[in-house]
């Protein structure tokens, strides 16, 4: 995998780049959408593709391994012949999941054990297992296993948990390279940063990621409750540290607005599931705000969903009729709503990237803020 940056915006750290994997190019910054059990909630893969215009998915490796698991994607050959997507993909390491399971997990040095929320069976995951289990599904890029705290924990349970993500990370990489990729392309693995909200705990955990020399490297464990600027302040913070020449993956981020925000900051990747989740609860985003799209004021509103899109969405259906759709709970409903927010959310990372060349894109990024934050 390689990373080449284009271009900077002359009045933020916003960038513009291009990652080079086998199965295809991404152009940065990029919002990946989340295909957990390997496939986009209410999107079929053809409007994956040409719709949406997804350059790069997400897959889970807690779900994967539990439902189909490692043996039956390793038959089909990994995750990309197993859904069809053949464009890169990246797994996250299922820390994130595994710790929220609260009460059904025991953690300790070698790994964590936890119970499965589908059928109560009891597994273990380890770095060494995790690596093996992310080589089987076969993404392009793999993440680290780390542990993600609560955004409220104390200093020094924060404290404890980073040492305990950075002695799984040297074992995650030293399985990584004792390993080889199962399917005949090259897999890179990302470096998690944690730290919490601590100035000091980021800051040693961004400088020991950023010795690792990774292809790429993520900033995990915000937008869990803490306000957004605190979130910015640890963006900045931690990007003022890692290496300019690789991929920044901002994980689980967010809204629009949080988005924009974080590209001027200079991050270069997001994924989240609030397009789809949204879609599916009649929140759709627009260049002009969010619209609930249950509220009466729509139920005769028979103009273009979102007139500045460019998605065959945005055009094809009234926001008339898709109030009926949502209230009657018309299964197209959740289909229509998840396609259209991540089209939204697509072309607006597209539009970043288009005014980050261009040389503009504080100037646009100010102006679109305050229509982005609107309740239409």
């Amino acid at each position: 995998m390689t990373f080449t940056l284009q271009h900077t915006d002359p009045q933020s750290s916003a960038r513009a780049g291009l990652i080079h994997t086998d199965h295809g190019d991404i152009q940065t910054p990029i919002f990946m959408p989340v295909g957990t059990a390997a496939s986009v909630k209410g999107v079929q893969l053809r409007e994956l593709t040409d719709d949406v215009k997804a350059q790069i998915i997400l897959g889970n490796t807690y779900h994967l391994y539990l439902r189909p698991g490692t043996s039956v994607l390793e038959q089909a050959g990994g995750l990309h012949k197993f859904n069809g997507f053949d464009r890169p993909m990246l797994t996250d390491s299922g820390g994130f999941q595994v710790f929220s399971l609260t009460g059904i997990r025991k953690l300790r040095e070698e790994g964590c054990e936890f119970r499965s929320h589908i059928d109560g069976s009891k597994h273990f995951f380890t770095p060494e297992r995790v690596m093996d289990i992310e080589r089987s599904i076969g993404a392009d890029i793999m993440m680290a296993f780390d542990e993600c705290p609560p955004g409220t924990a104390p200093y020094d349970y924060a404290k404890k948990s980073l040492k305990l993500t950075h002695n799984w990370l040297d074992r995650c990489i030293k399985r990584f390279r004792e390993t080889e990729p199962r399917y005949g392309y090259h897999q890179a693995l990302f470096p998690i940063v944690q730290g919490v909200t601590y100035r000091d705990l980021r800051t040693e955990s961004a400088e020991f990621v950023a010795s690792k020399e990774a292809e790429g490297n993520a900033i995990g464990g915000l937008a869990v409750g803490e306000p957004a600027e605190v979130m910015y302040e640890m963006i900045e913070l931690v990007n003022g540290i890692l290496p300019k020449d690789r991929p920044r993956y901002l994980m689980g981020v967010g809204t629009p607005v949080n988005i924009l925000e974080a590209i001027s900051l200079g991050v270069d990747m997001f994924d989240c599931v609030m397009p789809t989740r949204n879609g599916r609860n009649a929140m759709l985003f627009t260049s002009n705000g969010t619209m609930n799209m249950r509220n009466a004021k729509w139920a005769t509103d028979f103009t273009p969903v979102d007139p500045e899109g460019t998605s065959y969405v945005d055009h094809a259906y009234t926001r008339a009729y898709l109030h009926h759709l949502y209230k009657s709970q018309e299964l197209l409903a959740l289909e229509i709503g998840s396609i259209h927010n991540l089209a939204f959310y697509l072309r607006l990372v597209g539009e970043a990237r288009r005014h980050i060349i261009e040389g503009d894109f504080r100037q646009w990024k100010d102006s679109m803020i305050p229509r982005l934050s609107q309740r239409l």
